[in-house]
Formats: C-alpha cells, structure tokens, sequence
C-alpha cells in the first residue's frame, strides 16, 4: 500500500476551519511538519484592475490569505511580468502587465514562491523581467524559472524551513519560443529533458525536498498529454517530490508515481479573465515528514469570476463535492482513485489501481 495519503475536503465546518486550516499553531507544526500549498495561475492585471484599484491590491487573496498563512510554503504561477516598461513582444495576440503593486500584495497574502516559466513572462521583454526580478527581490518572494540568463532561469531556488531545505524548479513547455532562454540571452526556462533530469539532480544534493513546477499542456484540456506524463515521471525518478503543472487553465487528474505526487493541473486562481470554462479550481495542500509526502489535501476553489468578482474562495457541500468527484474521475485514468472525507471532513485515502483497473490497495 503506498503510503501516500490523499485528503479530500468539500465540506468543511467551522470548527474544522478555526482548529486545523487556519490555524498558526496547529498539530502539524508542533510535531516539525512542513506544509506546502500550491494554485495555479495567477494574472493580477486586465479585467482585475479596476477590483484592485477600488479595493485595494491585496482585494483578490483576502478569502484565502488566513489559509495560506497557516502553511510553510505557498506556491503559485505568476502569469504576467510585474513593470510599467519594457517593449510589448509583437508576434501575440495577448500580452499582459501587472502593477507593481502586485508583489507586495502577493506577500502579504503569504505567498512564499512565485514560478515564472510560462508563455507571458517576455510579454514585455529583458526590462519587463528585470522589473519582476527585482520587484520580487524587494519583497522577498522566492521564485525560479526564469532569468537574465539560462543558467539563473534553471538554478533551483533553495528555502530552509523548520530545519529542513526545499529546492523549487520551474520550467516551460509552451509557445512562443522565442521567450526560451539560451546560452546567448535570458528568458523562461525551456523544459528540456535533459535540463529537467540534470537540473533536478543537482538540487537533489542540495536539499531534502525537490518541488517542480511545469507550464504545460493544452488550454482547457482536462486530461495530461504523454509528454506531461513523461516528463513528470522522469521528474520524480530524477529525485523531485512534488510536481505541479498549470497552463491548462481547468483541472486535470492527480498521480502518485513512486514516492512523488503530480498534480497535471491547478487550475486557474486570480486570473484576470471572464470565463465560462475555467470556473473551477484547488488549492493543493501537501504535508511533508521526516519520510517524505505525508499527506495531500485538495480544496476545492471558486473561480467564476462571474461570481467571485476576482476573489477566489474555498467551496464547501454540494459544488465542492462536485469538484471533487470530477476530480477523482480524471485521476482514475492515471492510475488512480480518489476516496472522498464525509461531510465533516473525515479523512480518506488515495488508491492505486492495478492496470487492469481493479483496486490494489485495501482499506
């Protein structure tokens, strides 16, 4: 039986929230665990900036802000460069820009770790990602996957908590090219295999645990292509723990693969679009011990902006069961299944199927 755990929570009750999620001092920290959350793409820019500037720049985190708080780590995918310069990169239908501002509202909301290997980093060019560098450098927000040069978009950033090193590794698999860096200019980490497996390797000597985080797929695809599963495989058997994957905008299945867990997609968090399609969403919530991944927690997120007005929030019952289902539904293709908590949260646990489908792992 692998010893992986894969809490699912849909409904959760008060006392539920105030002793366990948002708590500062909870059980888990007491015994020396470390507990990483992780959403998908953040766009804090176009159809977001007239909230923010009503509001306030920290508008979009405030419903989730206690929660990521309550953890170690809190990664997310920056989709936009952080500059009021730069050249726009004309071969592109969309390109963005966040405010400045959208780095200090980051932290504050506790966000730990930023990935900026994506296809709308170089919106802006070399200035519009020294601009992001530096204004997550002022606010001190961990980041990886790119760089003024190859080298600085694939080194590992290194986090120390509770005793214990975490490396992050962030690369892309998308369009355009051009926003790849080379030996010759900086850009976007490329998810080459061989850089991927070299690069994983090394930040395996330097740490305890390897996070990885790819750009990749296919928008509004809930289901990873081969490469996705290649390359997530090649991930963990190179050294990685975590593996977490956005781009597709929508959910795709998890995997456990060895001793890793591989999340294909996260879904959208604050993204600064309308959508009909990209309206649900998790927040991954992953707990590391002394052996590795302890336990994995998903909780269901609203994203309909129609709704949410660039909020995002934690969905409980019925639409919060639904996610989860459809989760599990997507998961059962990669092997496997996922048990659901009852209403008050008690915890249940991931299955591996045998590959005749049937289910290996007994309660």
């Amino acid at each position: 039986m692998n010893r992986i755990l894969l809490i699912i929570v849909f409904a959760i009750t008060a006392l539920f929230f105030s002793i366990d999620l948002f708590a500062e001092k909870n059980g888990e920290e007491e015994k020396g665990e470390i507990v990483i959350q992780a959403v998908g793409d953040i766009m804090p820019t176009a159809r977001v900036l007239p909230f923010v500037k009503k509001h306030g720049f920290d508008y979009p985190y405030r419903a989730t802000a206690k929660l990521f708080k309550s953890a170690d780590l809190v990664i997310g995918n920056m989709e936009a460069p952080i500059t009021t310069g730069g050249s726009r990169f004309k071969n592109k239908k969309f390109t963005f820009k966040a405010p400045l501002e959208s780095a200090a509202a980051l932290k504050a909301a506790g966000v730990t770790h930023l990935s900026l290997a994506n296809n709308h980093m170089m919106d802006y060019g070399m200035k519009g990602l020294v601009s992001t560098l530096k204004a997550l450098d002022d606010v001190k927000i961990n980041y990886a996957g790119a760089g003024i040069t190859l080298g600085a978009a694939r080194k590992s950033s290194i986090y120390e908590v509770k005793g214990k090193k975490i490396a992050f590794l962030s690369y892309s698999k998308t369009y355009p090219f051009e926003f790849y860096a080379t030996k010759k200019k900086g850009g976007t980490a490329p998810g080459y295999a061989a850089y991927v497996k070299r690069d994983i390797r090394k930040a395996r000597k330097l740490s305890d645990i390897v996070i990885v985080a790819f750009h990749w797929g296919a928008e509004k695809r809930e289901t990873p292509k081969d490469y996705q599963r290649e390359l997530a495989h090649l991930s963990i058997d190179s050294g990685a723990h975590i593996v977490l994957g956005h781009h597709p905008h929508v959910l795709q299945g998890i995997e456990y693969y060895g001793e890793g867990i591989i999340f294909y997609s996260l879904g959208n968090f604050v993204f600064g679009s309308y959508s009909k399609s990209a309206t649900e969403s998790i927040i991954a919530r992953i707990t590391v011990d002394n052996d590795g991944i302890g336990k994995v927690e998903a909780l269901p997120l609203n994203v309909n902006n129609y709704e949410v007005n660039f909020q995002p929030g934690l969905l409980t019952g019925k639409r919060g069961s639904e996610i989860i289902s459809r989760l599990s539904r997507l998961s059962e293709p990669l092997g496997s299944r996922l048990l659901f908590a009852d209403n008050a949260g008690v915890a249940s646990k991931m299955e591996k199927l045998t590959m005749s489908g049937a289910s290996s792992a007994q309660d």
